[in-house]
């Protein structure tokens, strides 16, 4: 089979880029060979035009806390070691308390979640509402 690595450029370009690979899915090729640097250069072309045409947000800081909880099965309990009480770990969690220095550090260290998540600037719920 002959395969032809293309440019993504419009959206048909993507639908075509996108069905040419599918069926590799099923039946990975081994690497280095033909379907196989085909499928790989494809797959890097189409997260290209994914990314140029839908971008993917980053979650605030609480929304990458509860992500990490969900996906470790944690729960505000298991917070309290790097917030606080948890009155406080609520607080956080409900947007009515930021993040401190302290608790990104922790938070990063305990539970591995990258520093760029936690520190990325996010509104509370409070200056939410008064903004509406």
């Amino acid at each position: 089979m002959h395969y032809q690595i293309k440019p993504i450029h419009t959206e048909e370009d993507y639908r075509q880029a996108l069905a040419a690979v599918s069926p590799l899915f099923d039946d990975e090729p081994e690497p280095g060979s033909a379907a196989g640097d085909f499928l790989e250069v494809t797959l890097l072309l189409i997260e290209k035009y994914e990314q140029q045409h839908y971008p993917i947000e980053a979650p605030d800081p609480v929304e990458a806390i509860k992500f990490r909880m969900e996906q470790m099965g944690m729960t505000a309990n298991d917070l309290v070691p790097a917030i606080g009480l948890k009155n406080r770990v609520y607080e956080v969690l409900n947007y009515k308390r930021a993040l401190t220095l302290p608790m990104i550090r922790k938070l990063h260290k305990m539970f591995n979640i990258p520093l760029a998540s936690l520190v990325a600037e996010y509104p509370a719920k409070t200056a939410r509402r008064q903004q509406a």
